[in-house]
């Protein structure tokens, strides 16, 4: 339900003190209990006759900072961007198994498991995010918003798959500037024409030559303008569209382009995978272990090392078995049974996983104690009363009532009638606001005018049994006695404290 009947105190509070510096959520890139909103010294006081609720703007602003600059692992530099980190890791020994992920869930379990770096497979998003086969349907603005969502689960730094750019060179560009802004470590740009495909399915067809190069140099250009230090990583899958011979001089010629790291997919045999290698010597190879009947064969990591490779990739492992577990849970629910233990992570487990642990433990620290609110209030008052002596400090302090707030001036003029039918004389009322902590501690003394009500009652035409405007209504006014005491609303919201409100 909305939020109703705001209302500006005639004193606003001093602005609050600084808060504590938070982390970025973009990346600095190199060169190469729950407290009440009744209680405390807010701006506004909000009245909510049914419940608290946020406003949307506390919402948005209760979003989770991203951690894609300063979670990469222990090892980490601190303020290291995502391309740093990946450079790190292609300096460090040995050839860097990279399984790729399809959402926030699977990044997530990657850096779990201890691997240094991972890489996102179109294949795998298309048909995670579209149920749909890996042949060009997918577009940029999907491979983005899919990239962002796993930069920022991720713990390790992350190799987006940009596809063929999505167009022209400018096209290139404005991809790899995206990535950039998305968090990705490194980026997959390859040279097939559009639609592009699977490199091992049938049918594939690339860009001339020149245009394949050109396609390297913008996004070159694009990191360049972008003060960013992305991994490029240039892929050709020429050798099944036309033949090794030309998929080894596309290579080379992308590393002469400034391609990171060199990558030719559907590569036939060990041989063939020897020869690539031996290209661009200082150029780093990545290599494309598909699982389950690929044309490269699938070799171990140490056999992959000393062929020369520096990333191995496994572009279907966790889709894969992802659904083969979805598969066979649904048919042990349809034969009436759950799936059995050893398939299945405990409730725990799964919580933490996700997390839960770790958030509670966070949450912790902004829990708003009796005596903090208190200090709020305390502080509150202190700012924004007139100077005075000692004296009357003493009597403030000793003296539990806190004052009485005019959060409104009157609306109407008390026994007019002009123009405004029979609940003129009910809309003229005063009312008095009072809210008591479950602590005892009163919150908000205050007086509204009973026409600020007008138009709220439509919303909510009763409260704990009761009929405002009925209420209102049958009210007496007794203009020698306005303050007669009425009591209108009496009872406890959500979090326990009590709301009273009287008809003066």
């Amino acid at each position: 339900m909305a939020c109703h009947a705001t209302a500006l105190l005639q004193h606003p509070p001093p602005p609050p003190p600084p808060p504590a510096s938070l982390p970025s959520t973009a990346c600095t890139s190199s060169s190469r209990r729950r407290a009440s909103p009744w209680g405390g010294a807010g701006r506004l006081i909000r009245l909510h006759l049914r419940g608290h609720c946020p406003s949307p703007a506390s919402a948005r602003a209760a979003r989770v900072v991203s951690p894609r600059c300063s979670s990469y692992g222990a090892a980490a530099d601190a303020g290291e961007s995502p391309a740093e980190a990946l450079r790190r890791v292609l300096e460090s020994p040995g050839a860097h198994q990279a399984p790729a992920c399809y959402d926030a869930l699977s990044a997530r379990l990657v850096g779990r498991a201890g691997f240094k770096v991972c890489f996102t497979s179109g294949f795998s998003i298309s048909a995670a995010r579209l149920g749909l086969p890996d042949v060009g349907l997918i577009s940029y603005g999907e491979m983005i918003d899919q990239g962002r969502l796993i930069t920022e689960a991720a713990s390790i730094p992350v190799i987006g798959d940009a596809d063929n750019g999505y167009g022209n060179c400018m096209n290139v560009k404005r991809t790899v500037k995206g990535f950039i802004k998305a968090g990705f470590a490194g980026i997959i740009l390859e040279d097939q024409v559009s639609p592009k495909a699977c490199g091992h399915t049938q049918g594939r067809k690339v860009v001339s030559r020149e245009e394949a190069i050109m396609h390297i140099k913008a996004a070159v250009d694009a990191r360049k303008e972008s003060g960013s230090d992305i991994v490029i990583v240039a892929r050709t899958d020429s050798r099944q569209a036309l033949s090794l011979d030309e998929a080894l001089w596309r290579v080379r010629a992308f590393a002469d382009a400034g391609a990171d790291v060199l990558f030719i997919d559907a590569l036939a045999s060990r041989e063939e995978m020897k020869a690539f290698c031996a290209v661009s010597p200082g150029v780093p190879k990545m290599a494309n272990m598909l699982e389950g009947g690929g044309k490269t064969p699938i070799l171990s990591p140490a056999e992959l090392e000393e062929t020369g490779y520096k990333i191995i990739a496994y572009p279907l492992s966790l889709i894969g078995v992802s659904m083969r577990a979805m598969e066979d849970a649904l048919i042990a629910i349809k034969g009436g049974r759950i799936p059995p233990p050893s398939s299945l992570p405990s409730f725990e487990e799964i919580k933490d996983t996700l997390g839960f642990n770790s958030y509670y433990e966070e949450e912790k620290r902004y829990v708003v104690t009796p005596a903090q609110s208190s200090s709020y209030r305390s502080g509150y008052y202190d700012n924004t009363s007139e100077a005075s002596s000692p004296g009357d400090a003493k009597s403030r302090t000793e003296t539990p009532q806190e004052p009485v707030i005019d959060i409104l001036p009157q609306l109407y003029d008390l026994g007019s009638t002009g123009g405004r039918g029979p609940s003129a004389g009910m809309w003229s009322r005063t009312l008095r606001l009072r809210i008591t902590g479950r602590d005892g501690v009163q919150k908000i003394d205050a007086r509204i005018p009973a026409g600020f009500l007008e138009g709220m009652t439509k919303v909510i035409p009763g409260l704990a049994g009761a009929n405002i405007m009925e209420r209102l209504r049958n009210a007496p006014i007794d203009s020698e006695n306005p303050q007669n005491g009425q009591i209108l609303l009496d009872f406890e919201d959500a979090m326990g404290d009590r709301i009273q409100v009287f008809i003066e």
